[in-house]
């Protein structure tokens, strides 16, 4: 597991509604204040979505991190830069990360033993990262024969049990207890109270933090201004429908939000206009949804419907990725009765819709 997100649907989801009020994003190691006590910082990230955001929260003596960047030498230098500059020599009191994506915990075990600070996440996120950064492999027949099911050729799998175990080649050793953080739960930051608002789709429990006394959001990967956070199928549970979780996680926060909040998002840049941009998340989701059925009125394998999916080529970098977000449709239309999966003699499963008279 990479990243989480990818660009693949960018360009076919709107951002009609949302506005940017805080110019160009801060380079590495410099910061931008973007709401009161909250400054904005930016990592590169060596992929193709090329930067993760980072927020620091005053907390006192010192700050507050929520996330914290990949675990590579350019992220370290821009750290060390950041500290000593605008975070002004001061400690980290806290780190919290809004999920286990690589980006997002990368460097919270070595903010964390530096500063001796406490690490904060929910319990599944916490867990989940524990238990890949503990899987170094060898890869496992059943992730062979999962992506063998998707189309993959035997090149591609190969490939794949040679890079097993990545994971945790871009995180630091995360510390070996935590403090949970639960749905709801008021964080005091600073003198001011954080709410934690959990999402699920992206990740398992993703926690987003709301200062609803001026409406500054932190939204991690939950919701994005130009791109959709990667859905996904991985060898570990394949029968999933984190598509469903995603889409549910979308209306309740559209039902919660007001729509006058600050969103600080993990990539991109802090924009207004939160029920656009959620909005056009499930109206993106909805339309894909609507075209993959149409398109398996011939039967078809998850590799065959990167072109009805993603809006642009799909190359090495992301067929990983780009495989497990179409299977991520693929199982919601089987949930919902609308397609289903027929396995050949040589595992490969081909996907068909089950009511071809309604889609032409």
């Amino acid at each position: 597991m990479a990243d989480g997100v990818t660009p693949l649907v960018s360009s076919r989801e709107g951002t009609r509604g949302l506005t940017y009020p805080h110019g160009e994003p801060p380079a590495p190691g410099e910061a931008k204040i973007v709401a009161d006590g909250v400054l904005w910082l930016r990592l590169p990230l060596p992929m193709a979505l090329n930067h993760i955001n980072i927020y620091a929260i005053a907390d006192g003596i010192g700050w507050a991190i929520v996330d914290t960047g990949i675990r590579t030498r350019e992220s370290l230098e821009g750290w060390e830069a950041a500290l000593a500059g605008p975070l002004g020599g001061l400690p980290v009191t806290q780190v919290i990360c809004t999920h286990m994506h690589p980006d997002h915990i990368g460097l919270a075990g070595w903010l964390c033993e530096r500063f001796d600070a406490p690490l904060k996440m929910t319990q599944l996120e916490y867990v989940t990262a524990r238990m890949l950064l503990s899987d170094a492999g060898p890869a496992p027949e059943g992730g062979a024969a999962f992506y063998r099911a998707t189309g993959w050729d035997d090149d591609r799998i190969a490939a794949w049990r040679k890079d097993y175990g990545m994971f945790g080649r871009g995180v630091f050793p995360l510390p070996g207890s935590y403090t949970r953080i639960v749905r709801d739960q008021v964080l005091r930051i600073g003198g001011e109270d954080w709410r934690v608002v959990v999402g699920n789709g992206h990740s398992p429990e993703h926690a987003c933090l709301w200062r609803q006394a001026d409406g500054v959001f932190i939204s991690g990967d939950q919701i994005l201004p130009r791109i959709s956070s990667n859905i996904s199928i991985w060898p570990t549970e394949p029968l999933a429908n984190p598509l469903q979780d995603w889409m549910t996680s979308l209306d309740q926060l559209a039902a919660q939000l007001p729509d006058d909040l600050v969103v600080l998002p993990g990539h991109g840049d802090p924009f207004t206009g939160v029920k656009a941009r959620l909005e056009a998340l499930t109206r993106g989701h909805e339309i894909s949804l609507t075209r993959l059925e149409r398109a398996l009125q011939t039967p078809k394998r998850a590799v065959d419907v990167f072109s009805t999916l993603f809006a642009r080529a799909v190359g090495d970098g992301l067929y990983g990725m780009a495989t497990g977000e179409s299977l991520a449709h693929l199982n919601y239309l089987e949930a919902h009765g609308r397609a289903r999966r027929d396995r050949d003699v040589d595992g490969v499963d081909w996907w068909t819709a089950t009511n071809p008279e309604t889609t032409t």
